[in-house]
């Protein structure tokens, strides 16, 4: 039943393998609330760890940590095996690492604000058009004036000085209104009491600690705990967007691989793309697009794939989807149209079935050796090897502090940028005004230097050596024409 080179995710008649050639083309998991799909990730996850690749995903609803550990606990899965003739079937656990924004359950996980960018900060912001315009001038006189943006306090740091001194801006950068500052220090304060101080300052998430194998070969399923960060949906989402664009920028073209280089899973799938300006979801799908021939799968997990741009949909190949409910005639309507993005089979009433599949079960769709979609067919997705019950407390503290990286991303690091510039330059600005206009004797008065003068002089060693020009990089660098610096 097995091959290297296939990845037996299900069965029906006969079993059904993602072949790993194809797995870098991009895949579905959809379905709703309780039809199986996380058992579909983590089943997958599994199979790719297997053969070298490692895999990240995202712990919404704080039940993969089981991973970590051999399974056996579920009376469920042991009939599965015997129902399925998995004669070669051994419970096991695999290679974990955990990771947490909030630096409870795992690894603090933090980027910078100038990794960021402009583009997705208006995301994490809710940022009207207007406001977003504001936002780019503002990375832009901070990189113009050499001032890393690295944290929350920098970034309030150069909004205030931008807009203490629009006046001075308006005829090198364009107007910076007094509403728009308003509305964007308002939401950093809302941001920072949703604990996105966390998420910004240093040492950065270095991606290729992501990208590893353990002494076995096995690749590392790297596991994000999510179950706080979901409650501020639009941070969770653009989280992963940032990782998705940075491997993207990153890692090197290899073309198709005989394997993935890393697999990233994005679940709930759909906040990527609610209420998202279209200059962000074209961006998206270029990503998506091109990230493949970097040796990156994505697979998209998700209720209904309507819930994704066509532009998506049309590039997810590999494809498992579970039970949807049609109770209305919308629920019906959305039926129908899932149906329809299957290749059909002229024995399976697609529309019918979609309704009645059992936990476990679905309609499943692979690539085949030429890039085809395969014919859909209804299979029960295999079981999981690893225990289903989630880790407890002591058992995650002990795989955090036999990790490589103990201790490594916990020692947070806050170096001289933007905030503490700001301040230093205020304070020489006011004690240069609080000088005498001239000394005893008469002697020239002293030239009294503003703030904003005094920031711009100070770039100029800054901006000489090209630190500030990491400023405006932004996301997606290579797709914006910006490029790392």
């Amino acid at each position: 039943m097995n091959n290297s080179e296939e990845l037996i995710l299900a069965k029906a008649k006969d079993f059904l393998p993602v072949l790993s050639h194809m797995a870098n083309r991009h895949g579905l998991i959809a379905g709703a609330t309780g039809t199986g799909k996380t058992v579909s990730l983590r089943v997958m996850a599994e199979h790719f760890s297997e053969i070298g690749v490692p895999v990240f995903m995202a712990d919404v609803k704080g039940d993969l940590s089981g991973i970590a550990s051999p399974g056996g606990d579920s009376s469920k899965v042991k009939e599965r095996v015997l129902q399925l003739g998995l004669d070669d079937f051994v419970f096991k656990g695999f290679p974990v690492i955990f990771w947490d924004v909030f630096g409870q359950l795992g690894h603090p996980v933090r980027t910078t604000i100038s990794e960021m960018g402009p583009l997705l900060l208006s995301r994490i912001l809710n940022l009207n058009d207007i406001q977003s315009g504001v936002l780019s001038l503002i990375f832009r006189i901070a990189d113009d004036n050499g001032l890393l943006l690295l944290d929350l306090k920098d970034l309030r740091a150069i909004v205030q000085f931008a807009g203490d001194n629009a006046s001075r801006f308006t005829t090198g950068y364009g107007n910076i209104s007094t509403a728009s500052i308003g509305a964007i220090q308002r939401n950093l304060l809302a941001l920072e009491d949703q604990g996105g101080d966390s998420l910004f300052g240093e040492p950065v998430l270095n991606l290729f600690d992501v990208m590893q194998t353990d002494s076995s070969g096995k690749g590392i399923i790297n596991i994000m705990a999510a179950d706080k960060l979901i409650q501020s949906p639009r941070v969770y989402a653009t989280l992963l967007l940032w990782m998705l664009s940075e491997l993207f920028e990153q890692l090197p073209e290899v073309g198709d691989p005989p394997k993935p280089k890393f697999v990233f899973f994005f679940d709930e799938a759909h906040l990527l793309f609610d209420d998202t300006p279209k200059v962000l979801v074209e961006k998206i799908e270029q990503v998506v697009r091109l990230i493949r021939s970097k040796g990156v799968g994505v697979y998209f997990v998700t209720q209904n794939p309507l819930d994704l741009p066509e532009t998506i949909l049309g590039q997810l190949g590999n494809r498992v989807q579970h039970a949807l409910r049609a109770f209305t005639a919308k629920d019906q309507k959305a039926v129908k149209a899932a149906a329809e993005t299957f290749r059909p089979n002229p024995g399976l009433d697609v529309v019918r079935v979609i309704t009645e599949l059992g936990v476990g079960e679905a309609l499943v769709s692979f690539l085949d050796r030429k890039g085809s979609p395969s014919v859909v067919e209804r299979a029960f997705i295999l079981p999981p090897k690893s225990r289903l019950l989630p880790l407890d407390q002591q058992e995650r503290s002990r795989i955090l502090q036999q990790s490589l990286l103990a201790g490594h991303y916990e020692r947070s690091i806050d170096r001289e940028s933007a905030y503490e510039i700001l301040k230093e330059r205020a304070g020489q600005a006011k004690v240069q005004q609080d000088m005498p206009a001239a000394g005893p004797k008469g002697e020239p008065k002293t030239q009294k230097k503003t703030l904003f003068e005094a920031v711009a002089k100070s770039a100029a060693h800054a901006i000489g050596s090209q630190i500030g020009r990491q400023i405006i990089r932004g996301v997606l660098g290579s797709i914006l024409g910006s490029g790392r610096k």
